[in-house]
């Protein structure tokens, strides 16, 4: 297998994390230069049409797209240490957490960066800086409630890691670094005290 991905950005390493986490080796990495837009070769755009990584080259020469799903073959191919739910109520109930982290959270700290940031101006053309200022309003509105929420539960879903904390931790991390947000600096001391927590794990050191 091959896993086409990318340096520092936030969806591989989700699953580079989620693979970590799992303790799956032999998944060859071939890394993609996103700044020489190499995602838009046409070498890669016959692996993935959609110009975007990560994408997973099966043995069998499928080629499997999109972060989550391929996370849920993952779960399936190393089904252990699971991550994804145990049973049909805590996979629904785990989705949840993960849909809300990936679709509130993570979008809007990918849309406050990609049109604001000048060093993503390249990938994100035309940049629209109010827009961008707007999603990272959003971005403090849902770490609140988020904070709101690991002040009763340890975990982003509750009670264990799965992969909502992985998309949480990614999400954050990406924040951290190109948004320079610090969730204990404005107030939120139950998000800042779950980052430090998730960060001393081994899978958080991958990049």
């Amino acid at each position: 297998m091959k896993l086409y991905t990318a340096f520092r950005a936030p969806n591989p390493r989700r699953v580079a994390m989620f693979i970590a986490e799992k303790g799956i080796d032999g998944i060859e990495q071939v890394m993609i230069d996103l700044s020489t837009n190499e995602h838009k070769s046409a070498a890669f755009l016959a692996r993935n049409p959609l110009a975007q990584v990560p994408a997973l080259e099966l043995d069998d020469g499928r080629m499997l797209c999109e972060t989550r799903a391929i996370c849920s073959w993952l779960e399936g191919y190393a089904p252990e240490p699971n991550l994804m739910g145990e049973g049909y109520e805590e996979r629904a109930f785990i989705e949840m957490a993960d849909r809300r982290v990936e679709l509130r959270l993570f979008a809007a700290i990918a849309n406050c960066i990609r049109h604001t940031h000048p060093g993503l101006a390249k990938l994100e053309q035309p940049q629209f800086p109010e827009f961008g200022a707007s999603q990272g309003e959003k971005v403090r509105d849902v770490a609140r409630w988020l904070d709101q929420t690991l002040a009763g539960q340890p975990y982003v879903a509750g009670a264990r890691f799965t992969i909502a904390d992985i998309t949480a931790f990614c999400a954050l991390e990406f924040a951290r670094g190109l948004m320079r947000f610090r969730p204990g600096a404005e107030g939120m001391e139950h998000l800042q005290a779950w980052r430090d927590r998730i960060a001393e794990r081994p899978s958080a050191a991958v990049n």
